[in-house]
């Protein structure tokens, strides 16, 4: 029995050793050591920009875009066109337009870009503190960028100021041969005539019309510098033309313009009824921007007073911060009292200003 128990003993002890020296022979394989894996390869960062569809087209437009682009680091590319023909493309493009921002000159177009569903609302508390209420689109789908006022230029030697008063008052009898204006095609006369519309009613601006074609110098011709050289040039007596073109003569390189514009003064109409008619330049985002960040981060640069303090040097624009600076131009001429516009009416009356217009053959 002991016998027994001594074998079984023994075998076992005989095949333990046998898997001790299997298990540690050179014919394991050996455990691999562990491996730290290989970085991911770098994706180039995307660069970053901001596209806008403009039609605006001044020289301190693209200062301020190159100023932007130093200080963000956001590139700036700008498609030009008329603003009818850029809403139109932004509607045939839909999703995939590369533009976020509108740009343009006129109230009435900005909302009828509104209107057309290809804008979106813009969003900052930024542009709302800096920019006043009525200088916004109440959805905030647009907002002001500057404005620019339309007024009566007038000789220095044939007219003394307190002959003028009103718009309206251009239409009577002892401005008969001395009025001065481009045509009716023009989108300021346009928006003018759609402000005046709101005002008076339909029946008093179409005599108002006829009542200034029959006061014409000539016929309607040029643009707003022109008028200001008929009148230096002794051809009319009185013009309406916006603020801005005057300040741009006053400091061209043309010597011929300068001394067109030192013979012209300017008188802001209206001061004792409705006010003085304006305008506005403004940005809308886009309904499909791809970089709205980059947009509303260029429309708050644009609203900011240093950006707002080159509008008004630059192009003599005013500006809608009111903390920024202005030339002295522009405080020779004061404050004045403006015309309350309805945005909206300056785009639904377009039409009408222009069947107005054509009827009394403003041409």
């Amino acid at each position: 029995m002991m016998n027994n128990r001594s074998l079984l003993s023994g075998l076992a002890a005989a095949l333990l050793s046998v898997s001790l020296l299997v298990g540690c022979s050179g014919g394991s394989k050996a455990v691999p050591a562990a491996t730290t894996p290989a970085p991911a390869p770098t994706q180039p960062a995307k660069e970053q920009v901001v596209n806008l569809y403009s039609a605006r087209n001044y020289p301190v437009d693209t200062v301020l875009y190159e100023e932007f682009t130093k200080q963000t680091g956001i590139k700036v590319n700008v498609v030009q066109g008329k603003a009818e023909e850029l809403i139109e493309r932004l509607k045939r493009e839909g999703e995939s337009t590369p533009a976020d921002l509108f740009v343009t000159v006129d109230g009435g177009v900005l909302n009828n870009a509104k209107e057309s569903g290809v804008l979106q609302a813009m969003t900052s508390a930024t542009i709302e503190q800096t920019v006043p209420k009525a200088l916004r689109d109440k959805d905030n789908q647009w907002v002001g960028l500057s404005t620019r006022a339309r007024v009566i230029a007038y000789s220095k030697e044939r007219v003394k100021p307190d002959q003028l008063s009103t718009y309206e008052d251009l239409a009577s009898a002892q401005w008969k041969g001395k009025v001065l204006v481009r045509s009716s095609t023009s989108l300021y006369n346009q928006s003018l005539v759609a402000a005046l519309i709101d005002t008076n009613g339909e029946q008093a601006v179409q005599t108002w019309a006829q009542g200034v074609v029959a006061n014409m110098a000539r016929k309607p011709e040029g643009g707003d510098r022109d008028q200001v050289k008929a009148i230096a040039a002794g051809v009319g007596d009185v013009a309406i033309i916006n603020t801005y073109y005057y300040g741009q003569m006053l400091i061209s390189k043309d010597a011929e313009e300068v001394k067109a514009a030192e013979k012209v003064a300017l008188f802001f109409p209206n001061q004792k009824t409705n006010g003085t008619h304006i305008n506005i330049s403004g940005a809308g985002l886009t309904k499909h921007s791809k970089n709205k960040e980059n947009a509303i981060k260029l429309v708050e640069f644009l609203t900011g007073e240093a950006a707002q303090a080159k509008f008004a040097a630059e192009n003599f624009e005013f500006p809608v911060n009111t903390k920024a600076q202005k030339p002295e131009l522009l405080k020779t001429w004061g404050e004045f009292k403006t015309q309350q516009i309805d945005w909206v009416k300056l785009g639904t009356n377009n039409k009408k200003a222009l069947e107005l217009l054509t009827k009394a053959a403003w041409q």
